[in-house]
């Protein structure tokens, strides 16, 4: 049986929401952050010697990172999700699988780190030394490749119901993860209206709602 090993706030979501989506028959182990580091747990690395969420264990193979857990599905148990090799959907399919991590996710991460950066506890005299290090981040980095890499999705979702065109491949669940960090802390993210129907079409799928019922709490959704 498939074992999703499922961190609460973190990319696993994706996956939960695939394997409801396909109606697998697997079981669910949640961890938890560490409520002052925001680490996941030091039990994950029994499973993998990196400890990191999301894994996927079938037997005795364990399966990391999620492109990979999520070919692996498509590869087992849900060849549909998979447009046909050789077909512009499926060049779209390979660009967005990659587009995610390979592109989307890094200035999100910077992003997320300088809001990090900003709030910390410091002495007083120290704070604006550390503002300043979280703005000038957002201004020369973070802010227009955010605004860029979002403005080319947006164009892409105009007139498409999914990332591959009608129908629900594995690029819309690996899409999922960053599209929602964005909503969450990008400000004015609404204007981004393709980018917006398309989360709230995700929301709306009835598997989607029995992952977040059975994960722990997801703070993007």
């Amino acid at each position: 049986m498939l074992v999703l090993h499922h961190l609460n706030n973190s990319r696993s979501q994706r996956l939960l929401w695939l394997l409801e989506e396909i109606n697998a028959d697997y079981e669910l182990r949640k961890y938890l952050r560490d409520p002052e580091t925001m680490r996941a747990p030091d039990s994950l690395r029994a499973v993998h010697p990196l400890g990191k969420s999301p894994l996927l264990s079938d037997g005795d193979e364990v399966i990391a990172e999620s492109a990979a857990i999520i070919e692996y599905i498509i590869d087992t148990q849900a060849p549909h999700l998979r447009p046909e090799a050789g077909t512009p959907a499926y060049r779209d399919y390979v660009y967005w699988m990659h587009f995610a991590e390979g592109t989307l996710m890094t200035p999100l991460l910077i992003k997320l780190m300088g809001d990090r950066i900003a709030q910390a506890r410091v002495p007083f005299f120290v704070k604006p030394v550390v503002k300043g290090v979280s703005n000038q981040l957002e201004e020369t980095y973070s802010g227009p490749e955010n605004e860029k890499n979002l403005a080319f999705v947006d164009a892409h979702l105009d007139g498409r119901e999914w990332f591959c065109g009608d129908a629900l491949t594995g690029a819309d669940f690996q899409m999922s993860f960053p599209l929602e960090a964005a909503s969450a802390r990008i400000p004015g993210f609404s204007r981004f209206k393709n980018i917006a129907s398309y989360l709230d079409r995700i929301h709306a799928r009835p598997a989607y709602q029995r992952g977040l019922e059975k994960g722990d709490p997801y703070d993007f959704a």
